[in-house]
C-alpha cells in the first residue's frame, strides 16, 4: 500500500514525504520530479509549451506508472487528484493524507522558490481581479476553488511552521503508521478500523510460509478467530487455532508449554510465523513461545485491547509470570508486524477499556500531556458496568488517531532505547508499586487499575523526595478518577505482600529498587532510589 501525500502547493508534501519515507523504510517518489525526468523538461516549460492540459496528461500517465509500482511514499502535485480516475486509483492502492494550510502560510513558503509553480501568481494573493484565462492564479483564489476538493479527503492534517520532524510525527499519528527498529528486527505497526482483514495479504508479503497458529484466549478467539482465519486462508495458508483461558492467571510456563505443543501439532517450522490475537497476556505468552520454539520463529501481534495496543503489544518484551512475581521470565523478541484494529475495542468490556486508559494517562505523563485533553471522550467509562461492552466506540471516527497518538509515545521511546538501558525505563512509571499490588491481590486488581494506583503513589514519592511540586499526585488522581480508575490502595491489602513482590521487581539495580518517578506532567525521571522509611510511609 502506497502512502500518498496531497494538498495545495507549499503544504510540504515533498519535505514531509522524504521524512516519512525514511521512517517507514519506503522509497520516496516526487511525482513532479518523476514527470520532469520523463519529459526531460522542467514543469514551467511543460506548461509553457503544452499548457495545463498537456501537463495533466503527462501527470496522469506518470501517476498510473507510480501507482502500479512497489509500495512507496508518493508526493502528488496540488491538483493531481482533481482527475476522478487518478483519485480512484489512489484510493484503491494506498492511503491518502491531505496536508492543508492557510493562504498566508502557503504564500510565504512558495515565495522562497518563485517561478516554480506555474499555476500560482503568489504576489497580490488577495487580488480582487481574477486573472484572465490562461494566466496564473493568486494562491488565495486557487485555495478557494479547491477548498471543497481538499476537504473531501477523510485523512487531513493542518500544517504550520513547526519543524518538519514534528509535522512528520503528527502525520504518522493521523495515518496510524509506524516502523520500529533497534532490536535486530524492523517491523511495521498499523492502526485503523478493519486492519485485521488485511492480515493474510500482509503475512504473504512478509513471506511467512504456508501455515500458522492463531493463539487467542477464551474471549478473543470466539469473537475474532474465524475472521482472522478467513483472511489467512484467503492468502493460501493452513490455519490452526489455539485457545487459552483468559486472565493473568494463565500467564505461566505451563501455558507456554501448551503453546509449544500446539506449534508442534501444526507443523510450525522456522520459516513460519505464529499470530497473537488478544490482549497483553496473549501477546506476552505467544511472543515468548515463539522466541523459544525452534530457537525462535516470527510472530505477528493483533492486539484487541486498548492496553495492548498502546503499550504491551509494542516493543518486543515477551514473557510469563512465576508464582513469586510478574514477568520474571521472558525475552526480547519483537513481532514482525503489529495490526491494531480499533474496531475490536467496541466489544471490549468497560473495565478493560479503563485499564487501557491507565496506560494512556501514563504515556501522557511521560511524553504527551495533550492526551489528557482527550479523556472527556471516555467519561462514559466511569458510569458503564464493568462487563458492559463499549459499543459506543463503534462509530468513533476519532478513535484510531487517539490510539495512534498514545502509541506514538512508546514508539518514540523504544526507538531511542530498545533494550531498556536508559530512557525506556520511563515506561515503568506506576509499575513498580503496581506490580506489587497485582501480586498481593492475586491479580484481583487488574493491571491497569494497579498502574493507576501505582502512578499516584509514585507521584506522592516524587513529592516527598522534592522531585515534584506538591499537588502533582492529586492532579494525576483526578485524571485517573475521571475515567473510573481507582487511585488508592485497596482496603485490607497485605502491605507485606506488596513489599515482598516489589523486592523481586526486575528493575532492581545493586540490590535496590529503582523507580521511574514523575517530576511533572511531561517529565519522568528514571533510576531513582527511594529511602525505605519514605517508601513505607507512602504505602501505609
Amino acid at each position: 500500500m502506497h502512502l500518498y501525500l496531497y494538498g495545495p502547493p507549499g503544504s510540504g508534501k515533498s519535505t514531509i514525504g522524504q521524512i516519512l519515507a525514511r521512517r517507514l523504510d519506503l522509497p520516496f517518489i516526487d511525482l513532479d520530479a518523476f514527470i520532469e525526468r520523463a519529459a526531460k523538461q522542467c514543469i514551467p516549460d511543460i506548461f509553457a509549451l503544452e499548457g495545463e492540459a498537456g501537463f495533466r496528461a503527462r501527470e496522469a500517465a506518470a501517476f498510473d506508472q507510480a501507482a502500479h509500482g512497489s509500495a512507496a511514499v508518493i508526493a502528488l502535485g496540488g491538483g493531481a487528484l482533481l482527475n476522478a480516475k487518478n483519485r480512484a486509483l489512489a484510493e484503491s492502492t494506498g492511503d491518502i493524507l491531505c496536508l492543508q494550510a492557510d493562504a498566508a502560510t502557503l504564500e510565504s513558503r512558495v515565495n522562497r522558490n518563485p517561478g516554480q509553480r506555474p499555476l500560482l501568481a503568489v504576489p497580490n494573493m488577495e487580488c480582487a481581479t481574477p486573472p484572465s484565462p490562461g494566466q496564473a492564479k493568486p494562491i488565495g483564489q486557487l485555495l478557494a476553488e479547491r477548498a471543497d476538493h481538499y476537504a473531501s479527503f477523510a485523512c487531513r492534517l493542518s500544517v504550520s511552521d513547526l519543524p518538519p520532524d514534528v509535522t512528520a510525527d503528527q502525520a504518522q499519528t493521523v495515518l496510524g503508521r509506524f516502523r520500529i527498529s533497534g532490536m535486530g528486527n524492523v517491523y511495521s505497526v498499523r492502526v485503523g478500523d478493519g486492519v485485521l482483514d488485511t492480515l493474510g495479504a500482509r503475512m504473504a508479503e512478509l513471506g511467512c510460509g504456508n501455515r500458522t497458529v492463531v493463539v487467542g484466549d477464551s474471549h478473543t478467539l470466539p469473537l475474532y478467530g474465524e475472521r482472522v482465519a478467513a483472511s489467512l486462508r484467503a492468502s493460501g495458508m493452513t490455519v490452526s487455532l489455539a485457545e487459552i483461558p483468559a486472565g493473568e492467571a494463565t500467564k505461566t510456563i505451563e501455558t507456554v508449554a501448551a503453546l509449544w505443543s500446539a506449534f508442534l501439532d501444526a507443523g510450525i517450522e522456522r520459516g513460519h510465523a505464529v499470530v497473537a490475537l488478544g490482549g497483553g497476556v496473549v501477546g506476552d505468552l505467544t511472543g515468548f513461545a515463539a522466541a523459544t520454539w525452534l530457537r525462535g520463529v516470527r510472530w505477528i501481534g493483533l492486539p484487541t485491547t486498548l492496553l495492548a495496543m498502546v503499550d504491551s503489544g509494542l516493543g518486543g518484551k515477551t514473557g510469563a509470570d512465576l508464582p513469586q512475581g510478574k514477568n520474571l521470565i521472558g525475552a526480547f523478541h519483537p513481532p514482525s508486524l503489529v495490526l491494531a484494529d480499533t474496531s475490536t475495542l467496541a466489544t471490549l468490556p468497560a473495565v478493560e477499556l479503563r485499564c487501557g486508559l491507565a496506560e494512556v494517562i501514563k504515556h501522557a505523563v511521560i511524553g504527551d500531556p495533550g492526551l489528557l485533553d482527550e479523556l472527556p471522550r471516555f467519561a462514559f467509562c466511569a458510569q458503564n458496568a464493568d462487563n458492559a461492552p463499549c459499543t459506543c466506540l463503534a462509530e468513533s471516527d476519532w478513535l484510531a488517531s487517539f490510539v495512534a497518538r498514545a502509541m506514538a509515545v512508546k514508539v518514540r521511546i523504544i526507538q531511542q532505547d530498545p533494550f531498556e538501558k536508559g530512557a525506556r525505563a520511563a515506561l515503568n512509571l506506576g509499575h513498580t508499586i503496581g506490580h506489587g499490588i497485582e501480586k498481593a491481590t492475586d491479580f484481583a486488581v487488574r493491571h491497569g487499575e494497579a498502574v493507576a494506583i501505582g502512578t499516584v503513589l509514585e507521584a506522592q514519592l516524587a513529592e516527598a523526595l522534592g522531585l515534584a511540586q506538591p499537588g502533582l499526585a492529586q492532579r494525576l488522581a483526578a485524571h485517573f478518577a475521571q475515567v473510573g480508575l481507582p487511585v488508592t490502595m485497596p482496603t485490607g491489602i497485605d502491605l507485606t505482600a506488596v513489599r515482598a513482590a516489589m523486592a523481586l521487581d526486575k528493575k532492581r539495580a545493586d540490590g535496590e529498587i529503582r523507580f521511574a518517578l514523575p517530576a511533572a506532567i511531561g517529565d519522568v525521571r528514571t533510576g531513582i532510589a527511594v529511602d525505605e522509611a519514605i517508601l513505607e510511609k507512602i504505602l501505609m
